[in-house]
């Protein structure tokens, strides 16, 4: 049988992310990341997709995190444009539930330690009411656990497609109501390479899903009828709707990268260069990587001295901060901050959630805007 383990961190230097770049653990993240994206291409959203018993069963599992959001409401925060203190109960109650959920689904009951570590995760971060593409990359492990638990089947491509289509779009739909409840912020600069703040997945297999596709280009994006037309059939519309609902102006202005991909001609070329950029920017970057947390199921980088292992608190490992390395480790989040320029690139200084800054206009001019109930369009600024 084999041994399940509580999830740890392990990378806190650059030698550390060099050898993750080199282990098994990253190239599993690739390889799952690649061959979902290449399972859905061509199809839509609304494809009709015979769902297994078992990926029901993973969709039931967050759809009631969606009514814990609705069970625990925000609190009163008027005069805060950041993140509403509700988040961390609501935090609190799905780390709570995590292990029971997932004992639910066919699996070893001993790999809840691992599964329930990597659920609790993927909703934000409980110190900073924060969110960005390593808690995606979390619900993305969680996803390739179940996989290696039996639960779907990676050469299956009718389950890829649900995974992606079907399991993950609904994720990605219950973050935007977590977004816009709880005003989450932004985890460091534009979620650390989230490319709409947030997310970085729901771009890439968006792209996947448009390659090839005879008359929608990359350009499309800023043309509002067709963007309002494929947004309930393409990831990658949905996601530039969404931006375009809480911020106004250009792309150019507040959406500089999105942007540039727009000039690129084809969608194999914009699907090529994310799935190289996710490899450089999120995987490749020490201020996400250093939060990749590892068990037995995605493993610790060989060759890594057990005294460099650290959990989130200092305290929590006393071995942690007997090292010369993390004895200016930040005690909320157990890491050395890296700096560049004005602002942290990992937890970053706080900014302020557009959710956040969208509601203060709206209680200025008793607006709404429709479809998302706490906010309404504001000027990017």
């Amino acid at each position: 049988m084999p041994e399940y383990l509580e999830l740890r961190k392990a990378i806190i230097s650059p030698e550390h992310l060099v050898a993750f770049q080199s282990s098994l653990a990253h190239a599993t993240v690739l390889e799952y990341i690649t061959k979902l994206n290449s399972s859905i291409v061509g199809l839509k959203l609304s494809t009709s997709l015979d769902l297994s018993s078992d990926i029901s069963a993973i969709i039931s599992i967050i759809n009631y995190v969606e009514g814990l959001v609705h069970d625990i409401p925000p609190v009163d925060n008027s005069n805060s444009r950041f993140g509403n203190p509700a988040f961390r109960t609501f935090y609190d109650r799905v780390s709570e539930l995590a292990p029971s959920l997932n004992g639910q689904l066919p699996i070893p009951q001993e790999s809840v330690v691992e599964l329930a570590g990597y659920f609790s995760e993927c909703w934000g971060n409980r110190t900073r009411i924060d969110y960005g593409s390593g808690m995606e990359l979390n619900f993305l492990c969680w996803l390739i656990c179940l996989e290696k638990l039996g639960v779907w089947s990676l050469e299956n491509t009718k389950d890829c497609q649900s995974i992606v289509l079907k399991v993950f779009w609904r994720y990605v739909e219950i973050m935007r109501l977590l977004q816009s409840t709880y005003w989450l912020e932004p985890a460091g600069s534009h979620g650390v390479w989230g490319l709409d703040d947030y997310h970085f997945l729901p771009f890439l297999w968006g792209s996947g899903q448009l390659l090839g596709h005879k008359y929608i280009k990359p350009k499309a994006i800023h043309d509002a009828e067709v963007v309002e037309e494929y947004a309930k059939d393409y990831m990658y519309f949905a996601c530039i709707q969404f931006i375009n609902s809480i911020k106004t102006a250009s792309l150019r202005w507040h959406s500089p990268m999105l942007d540039d991909i727009s000039a690129v001609k084809t969608w194999d070329k914009v699907n090529g260069g994310l799935i190289k950029m996710y490899k450089a920017e999120v995987l490749g970057k020490l201020p996400v990587a250093q939060h990749f947390l590892f068990g037995s199921m995605l493993p610790v980088p060989k060759g890594l001295p057990p005294s460099t292992l650290a959990n989130d608190l200092p305290n929590a490992n006393p071995t942690f901060v007997s090292n010369p390395m993390l004895r200016n480790a930040d005690p909320s989040c157990g890491h050395v901050h890296a700096s560049t320029g004005w602002t942290q690139d990992c937890c970053g200084i706080p900014v302020p959630s557009a959710f956040g800054a969208a509601a203060e206009q709206q209680r200025k001019e008793g607006q709404r805007l429709q479809g998302l109930q706490n906010v309404r369009i504001i000027p990017f600024d």
